[in-house]
């Protein structure tokens, strides 16, 4: 661990801008013992299994004195077990406080004596495009490194998700999911989501991509009262989409999900929805959750081969298909 503090202690890179190249009056030690690793063991039955794996691995940032840990939600959705390491070592069990599919987030809190140092919540809206950050990472994989802030933008998810900003980062960080993106300040402001080929869009440059944390402020009350956010929740078909010239093309559908109950199959290409036309992914998305909330019928209008096809998909509610509370 001391290796990791060195690292956070002189953190710095070499292409970002000089006023931002080294914090000022951080403790470093706080920040690395925030920090945990966090290991989940997943039902084979459980709908995310096929795609995300049985045993999953991740960091988790303490966030309250209370042992409150968050995480990125698809390394812990649908675990029967959950385990936290500390900075030194120690492992405690941990349990599911809530997940959000709508910003990606996951809550666990640490039990059986579970203590570790607690960060900050910060805000993204004072970042710009070329600031130096931290990324501390927990676990197997526990270390510190500078990154610079490449791009603040929209994000489009083949999953059917949606983040109107995203933060991206160079250079890429390979145990990215859950890990801590940190301020000049000290403070926590993003948690890793995604390795991603182009982290500034249009130059191939690699990197990852951040959930911003102040996409969490507005929806803690609720999921700290309730387990999830007391939005109307949105329209789900249960596709995997791929865009190709602003059409969507359906590569997968959810076994037992909307979509394939409504007759939806891998190679149709999705061209409106609610008679509407859209321009890609992103447009997409919007178009569909305006139709209304889960549970309405979505009109689609999809090609078939040479076919141009009116399809009526019955939407859900996309948390009723997930097991969220092994752990519970």
């Amino acid at each position: 661990m001391a290796l990791v503090v060195a690292l956070v202690s002189g953190w710095s890179l070499p292409t970002a801008r000089a006023d931002s190249a080294k914090p000022d009056g951080l403790d470093s030690e706080r920040l690395v013992q925030a920090v945990v690793g966090v290991s989940a063991v997943i039902p084979p039955d459980s709908q995310s299994a096929r795609n995300l794996g049985t045993s999953r691995e991740g960091t988790g940032i303490v966030i309250d004195g209370a042992g409150l840990i968050l995480t990125i939600g698809y390394t812990v959705m649908e675990a029967s077990s959950i385990e936290v390491t500390t900075a030194s070592g120690k492992r405690f069990p941990a349990s599911l406080v809530a997940y959000d599919p709508v910003s990606g987030f996951g809550l666990l809190r640490g039990e059986m004596g579970f203590d570790a140092p607690w960060l900050r919540l910060g805000g993204s809206a004072g970042l710009s495009e070329g600031d130096t950050l931290l990324v501390l990472t927990g676990g197997r994989s526990r270390g510190a490194a500078a990154v610079q802030l490449v791009s603040k933008r929209e994000f489009a998810g083949y999953w059917e998700y949606l983040l109107d900003e995203a933060l991206f980062t160079f250079p890429p960080i390979r145990a990215f999911n859950g890990a801590a993106l940190v301020n000049q300040d000290g403070a926590l402001v993003g948690v890793g989501s995604l390795l991603v080929a182009q982290a500034l869009e249009g130059r191939g440059l690699p990197g990852n991509m951040f959930v911003p944390v102040s996409a969490l402020q507005p929806i803690l009350a609720d999921l700290l009262a309730y387990g999830q956010r007391q939005d109307p929740p949105r329209p789900w078909l249960g596709v995997t989409l791929r865009e190709e010239n602003g059409r969507l093309l359906v590569e997968k559908v959810s076994p037992r999900g909307p979509a394939e109950g409504a007759g939806l199959r891998p190679g149709d290409w999705i061209v409106g929805v609610a008679g509407k036309r859209f321009d890609g992914l992103a447009d997409f998305y919007r178009k569909l959750w305006s139709v209304g909330p889960a549970g309405v019928v979505v009109p689609l209008e999809i090609m078939r081969g040479a076919r141009l096809e009116p399809l009526a998909v019955p939407s859900a509610d996309r948390v009723r298909f997930l097991r969220l509370n092994p752990t519970l």
